[in-house]
């Protein structure tokens, strides 16, 4: 097999449950099998839907902030205010599963993301 590199801010790749990795296209493919790693540059908000609650209902997800600083912000469980995490570069956190979450931009950041992404669900974001 011969081994080329990848761009992980063009594709996104897929690890599968018997340990086969393949790259791949970034259509969004919540129902696959696999877990999924993407890298992304994110210049605003509305690169990483900031508008918008995410859900992962089949396992956690890990967010990493490889360059800039991030906020991952998770929706209360019961009503209160929501949860902040502030994520400079190198840092991670980790998103429990079936929890809703969003990420604002404190500065243009280079962002990571591992996932089972089966089941994932969007919502608008209402402000209060």
């Amino acid at each position: 097999m011969t081994t080329t590199p990848i761009d992980l801010f063009a594709s996104l790749l897929r690890l599968h449950q018997d340990g086969e990795i393949h790259a791949g296209t970034r259509a969004l493919d919540c129902d696959q099998d696999g877990w999924r790693l993407m890298a992304f540059h994110a210049k605003t908000d509305a690169d990483v839907h900031a508008d918008r609650w995410e859900v992962h209902p089949e396992a956690e997800e890990i967010v990493c902030c490889l360059i800039g600083k991030i906020r991952l912000y998770l929706r209360p469980e019961r009503p209160g205010r929501e949860e902040e995490i502030r994520l400079p570069a190198g840092t991670a956190a980790i998103v429990p599963r079936g929890r809703w979450h969003r990420i604002e931009l404190d500065i243009p950041s280079n962002i990571m993301a591992v996932t089972l992404p089966r089941g994932t669900r969007l919502e608008k974001r209402i402000e209060a």
